[in-house]
C-alpha cells in the first residue's frame, strides 16, 4: 500500500478523476482513473468486475447514481494509501479507445468558425446561413472510424475539384485539415421516439473528451453540396483516451455567450452549460492555436436536446461532438482552414510556411478547464500523425 503521487499544479488531481480504459504488456484491457501520472486499476482498487470490462460503457450505462458513488469512493481512496498492484505509471500503460462508440454526431457550434467558413466558401452572401442561430446544426458521422489518440491517420483519397478544374479528378487530398473540438459521451440513453430535454443533460451525458475532426476540405468542398460531410470527413476523428467526467467539469461551468434570437422552448432550460475550457493547438511540437471554448454559441445540452427532438434514440456510447472549437482572434481557430484563410495566408511552422498537413506531420491537442480552488482540470492530449494515402491495388 502506498499513496499515489501528485505533483504541485497536476491537473489530475482528485478534483478530476478522468476514466480511460489500459492495458499492462500481457494484460487484459481494463477501467482505470489517471491520478497525477499514474493510473489506478478500478478492479483492483473497488473489486468490482464492472471495472474489468474492455470499455466503459458497462459502467456509464449504471447511470449518474451509480457515477456519483464511484467518484465518491474513488476521490476518498486515492487521498489515502491505495493498493500497489492498483498503480501503474501512465508511461508503462497502453491506452485504449476508452468506450465503444455507438453512434456519433458532429455540430457546428461556434458561431466565428461558422462565420468565417461562411465567408470563404460564400464570399458574396450572408456568412451564417439562415436557421445557423435557430438551431445546432450538425450531420451524421462514422462511428467506426472514431480512434483513440496515436492512431496514425492515413491519408485519404477521393474525388477533387479545384475551382480552376474543368472536371473533377481521383486521387489524395490535397487540403487535409484538423479540427479541434470537444466531445460529450452519453452515459444513458433514451428509447426511441422519447427526447432529452436539455435540462436532462447530466442525467444521460457521462462526461467529455477531446476530438480531432480530421477534414479533406478538398473533397469536402466537392461532394457537400447538397447532403453535407461525406468522405471528406469520414475516414478519421481522434478522441483522447481520458473521459473527464461532468462532475469534474462544475467550477468550468459559464453562461453561453447569448443568443438572439431566442431559441425555441425545446432548447431553452433552466441551467447554462457553457464551459470554460482553454484549448492548445500544436503542429509538429510548435503551438499555433489557442481554441477558446467559452465563445461556444449552442451548449452541449442544446446539441442533444435538438439530437433527440425528433425522437431520435439515444445509446450508450454515443459520441456527439461540438464542431470546431473558435474565438473571435485569428490565433484562437481551431481548424487550418480558418487559420491559413484558405492558404492564402500560411503560418510558420518550425521555420517553413504552411498551410495544410502533409504526409508526416504531427497534430497534438490539449485542453484544460479551471477546477475547485484555483486548480485545473486536465483532459491529456489527442495526437495523430499523417501518413502516405494507401497506394491503389
Amino acid at each position: 500500500m502506498s499513496t499515489v503521487a501528485v505533483g504541485e499544479g497536476s491537473p489530475f488531481g482528485p478534483a478530476n478523476l478522468p476514466y480511460g480504459v489500459f492495458s499492462t504488456p500481457g494484460g487484459a484491457p481494463r477501467v482505470g482513473v489517471r491520478v497525477g501520472d499514474t493510473v489506478v486499476d478500478l478492479s483492483v482498487l473497488l473489486g468490482d468486475a464492472v471495472f474489468a470490462a474492455p470499455s466503459l460503457n458497462p459502467f456509464m450505462a449504471q447511470g449518474p447514481d451509480r457515477w456519483r458513488r464511484v467518484r465518491e469512493r474513488v476521490a476518498a481512496a486515492v487521498r489515502g494509501d491505495v493498493p500497489d498492484e492498483a498503480q501503474h505509471p501512465v508511461r508503462d500503460v497502453r491506452l485504449h479507445l476508452p468506450f465503444e462508440v455507438a453512434d456519433y454526431v458532429d455540430f457546428y457550434a461556434s458561431e466565428h468558425h461558422a462565420a468565417n467558413l461562411g465567408r470563404l466558401f460564400r464570399p458574396d452572401s450572408e456568412p451564417l446561413m439562415p436557421n445557423w442561430k435557430h438551431l445546432p446544426v450538425g450531420y451524421h458521422g462514422r462511428a467506426g472510424t472514431v480512434v483513440v489518440s496515436g492512431t496514425d491517420v492515413v491519408r485519404p483519397c477521393g474525388q477533387r475539384k479545384a475551382p480552376d478544374e474543368a472536371d473533377p479528378t481521383y486521387g489524395p487530398s490535397r487540403r487535409l485539415d484538423i479540427e479541434a473540438e470537444l466531445g460529450f459521451v452519453v452515459g444513458v440513453g433514451s428509447p426511441l421516439g422519447a427526447r432529452i430535454g436539455v435540462d436532462s443533460f447530466a442525467d444521460h451525458v457521462f462526461g467529455a473528451v477531446l476530438v480531432n475532426d480530421w477534414s479533406a476540405r478538398d473533397l469536402q468542398a466537392w461532394e457537400y453540396v447538397p447532403l453535407g460531410p461525406h468522405l471528406g470527413k469520414s475516414f478519421a476523428t481522434s478522441v483522447s483516451p481520458w473521459v473527464v467526467p461532468l462532475a469534474a467539469l462544475q467550477a468550468a461551468r459559464i453562461p453561453l455567450p447569448g443568443q438572439d434570437p431566442r431559441p425555441l422552448p425545446y432548447l431553452r432550460g433552466r441551467e447554462d452549460w457553457g464551459l470554460d475550457v482553454e484549448m492548445v493547438v500544436e503542429w509538429n511540437g510548435e503551438e499555433v492555436s489557442r481554441p477558446p471554448y467559452r465563445h461556444m454559441y449552442w451548449s452541449p445540452a442544446q446539441m442533444l436536446a435538438h439530437l433527440t427532438v425528433n425522437g431520435a434514440s439515444a445509446r450508450t456510447g454515443d459520441l456527439f461532438a461540438s464542431g470546431t472549437v473558435s474565438g473571435p482572434e485569428r490565433h484562437q481557430r481551431g481548424a487550418f482552414i480558418e487559420l491559413t484563410w484558405g492558404g492564402r495566408e500560411p503560418v510558420t511552422v518550425k521555420g517553413e510556411e504552411r498551410a495544410f498537413l502533409q504526409d508526416g506531420d504531427e497534430v497534438t491537442i490539449s485542453a484544460t478547464a479551471p477546477g475547485p480552488d484555483g486548480t485545473r482540470i486536465g483532459f491529456g492530449e489527442v495526437t495523430g500523425t499523417i501518413r502516405p494515402a494507401y497506394a491503389p491495388k
